[in-house]
């Protein structure tokens, strides 16, 4: 076997790899054409895009419940767990930069303003976020906002 053959052999697999991979992830995500986007992986439908702002936990559960988007038909909407988010944290990609001026890493058919989505996950006086800067959860004081967005999530069936 030659050297090009050799190398050949190694190259066109990882290609092919990374080919399928991206395909995977576009074929996970469906764009619904109205502020949504389903993940058929997980069966959810998720908000496109978070409230665009500063927000504390309790707000981000009340604006989870009733997004004020015009695509939003449903009355099932909810605060994601901290699982769900974690569960859209795109630790391959390099990302895109935010209005805030952080990088975050989740899937391009989502638009975040910034890197902390609250959770439904609490405890005594704080709850939970996930950062898509650094892809960690993250316990903070309920009443903290600088940075925090909320992202409603419903399930399918």
């Amino acid at each position: 076997m030659t050297k090009k053959t050799s190398l050949i052999s190694l190259i066109l697999p990882l290609l092919l790899f990374i080919f399928l991979s991206d395909l995977q992830a576009g074929e996970r995500f469906i764009n619904n054409d109205d502020g949504t986007v389903t993940d058929t992986l997980t069966n959810l439908m998720w908000a496109k895009e978070d409230n665009m702002g500063d927000i504390t936990w309790h707000d981000a559960l009340v604006y989870c419940k009733n997004p004020p988007i015009a695509g939003y038909k449903y009355s099932d909407w909810r605060m994601p767990t901290i699982e769900e988010l974690k569960a859209l944290y795109d630790k391959g990609s390099t990302g895109y930069e935010t209005d805030c001026g952080l990088r975050v890493k989740i899937y391009p058919v989502f638009a975040l303003t910034c890197a902390w989505v609250w959770a439904s996950n609490t405890q005594a006086i704080s709850a939970y976020a996930f950062s898509f800067r650094k892809g960690y959860q993250y316990s903070t004081l309920r009443r903290n906002k600088i940075s925090f967005r909320a992202l409603p999530v419903r399930n399918l069936e």
